[in-house]
């Protein structure tokens, strides 16, 4: 799972707003005496967000069972929280600048918290969709507001370590997800998944602020009101309209809502053509790229997280195996995606993009096909580990690529790009291949293996860049 950057700003605007800015901050600041343990609080903070994605799928046999769930209903409990998680996460990149980074974390926290609470005790399927939207929407608004601190808590090299652990996050929230998802589905009862986040949530809502201190907290809140520039509505609004039409319509297999999702769109497009504070500058530098790299994200965190829905389904409903065993049936494809994120980045300075993209998902559709030739340990789960090895190297190839020519000033803008890309691929693809099979998922991997070198810009990664291996 990729970090999810702040968003930063137009240096120019800013010097136009502020015709007197302030002097320039001490290049050699004193590093913060709490930062550590605060790092440790957001990176937890972070961590809940992302195993709320891998730890659900290992309960949804049981929570459909518990509140007699249809197949939909299995597939909005996934899609609600990855839906409102994407589509939000540029308004709340926008929001974090507009209100302040420390404000939107921990309102942020606080709503995905009490949401988390919500979705233990729902009784039916309504509530339990509601609050995973809801923490959704907490998701998005944390997300970004974390790393923003982050980056504002660490300098130099230091900076670059913190942004490593905040990196490392993705692949062992993936990894953990699972385990805690059948430990507790099998111990206490699906409904522990979700309150699991709450001492965790409490914890950082008490600790952050408290170790930030007053000065920090009123110097990050004064950086954020130097930039603020208005809420977007229409950039905010919008592009949630259109991704929830999108997935409802292929949820329930209906045209109508994805007609009303391209009329969103078209009307996003017109409305961001005539802003004066656009969700996405038309004449960007990179935009090519940033596109390219994002619709392979969309495609490489759709069909990974769809293969652990699918799976799921299929251990527990079909092969008859407990949710503790299914949880150990994906910790070798959740460690298997982080080691192929570390491949990928190997690989890329050496053979660039394309080559490398479109051996990615040939190795993915590869997984998926195996997955049919034995049992459970001798065909699923090698296939499975197989597929998730090579899209953590397609997840490499996506960020890289994307971030590959963006300008210092849009770089937040493009980082949340992808980061919504990703979730939004999750909801998208889980809502149009929920009822497949699992060794279906072969096809659109090769199809991925013909877009990548279409997708993906010519070339190698520039070493010297800051982006150049970041995962």
């Amino acid at each position: 799972m990729p970090p999810h950057a702040p968003h930063t700003h137009d240096q120019n605007r800013d010097k136009d707003v502020h015709p007197h800015p302030a002097p320039d901050p001490d290049p050699h600041p004193a590093p913060h005496p709490h930062r550590g343990v605060l790092l440790v609080l957001l990176c937890l903070a972070q961590f809940m967000l992302i195993a709320d994605v891998t730890v659900v799928n290992v309960a949804l046999p049981a929570i459909g069972a518990d509140l007699s769930l249809s197949g939909s209903g299995l597939t909005w409990v996934v899609t609600a929280y990855t839906l409102f998680f994407g589509a939000l996460l540029l308004a709340g990149g926008r929001l974090a600048d507009r209100f302040g980074a420390v404000r939107t974390f921990l309102a942020g926290l606080a709503l995905f918290t009490a949401a988390s609470a919500a979705s233990g005790l729902a009784a039916d399927t309504a509530t339990l969709v509601a609050a995973r939207s809801a923490q959704g929407v907490g998701a998005a608004l944390l997300s970004p507001a974390a790393l923003s601190l982050v980056t504002t808590l660490f300098q130099g090299p230091a900076r670059h370590r913190a942004l490593g652990a905040w990196a490392a996050i993705g692949g062992t929230g993936a990894a953990l997800g699972v385990l805690l998802g059948g430990i507790l589905t099998d111990g206490p009862g699906w409904r522990w998944i979700f309150y699991l986040n709450l001492p965790v949530g409490a914890l950082a809502l008490l600790g952050v602020p408290l170790l930030l201190g007053r000065s920090l907290r009123r110097a990050s809140d004064a950086a954020d009101a130097g930039r603020r520039t208005p809420v977007n509505v229409p950039a905010i609004l919008l592009p949630t309209l259109a991704a929830a039409a999108l997935v409802y319509g292929l949820t329930e297999r209906s045209w109508l809502p994805t007609i009303g999702a391209l009329a969103a769109v078209a009307l996003l497009v017109a409305t961001q053509r005539r802003s004066t504070n656009p969700l996405m500058p038309p004449a960007m530098p990179g935009l090519r790229s940033l596109l390219g790299g994002s619709a392979v994200m969309l495609g490489a965190a759709g069909l990974l997280v769809t293969a652990f829905y699918l799976s799921s389904l299929h251990i527990q409903q079909s092969l008859g195996r407990s949710p503790l065993v299914t949880g150990l049936a994906f910790l070798p494809a959740a460690v298997a995606a982080t080691a192929g994120a570390h491949l990928g980045s190997r690989l890329l300075p050496r053979f660039g993009w394309r080559p490398v993209g479109a051996a990615a998902f040939t190795l993915a559709a590869a997984g998926a096909a195996v997955t049919s030739l034995g049992s459970l340990w001798s065909g699923l789960v090698p296939g499975f580990a197989l597929l998730a090895l090579g899209l953590g190297a397609a997840f490499v190839c996506a960020t890289t690529s994307a971030l590959s020519e963006v300008a210092p000033a849009h770089t937040g803008l493009a980082s949340g790009l992808v980061g919504t890309s990703h979730e939004l691929g999750a909801a998208l693809a889980i809502a149009a291949l929920a009822s497949a099979d699992f060794t279906t998922l072969a096809y659109p991997a090769l199809t991925l293996t013909l877009a990548a070198p279409f997708l993906l810009p010519p070339g190698h990664p520039d070493p010297a860049s800051p982006h150049a291996m970041a995962h």
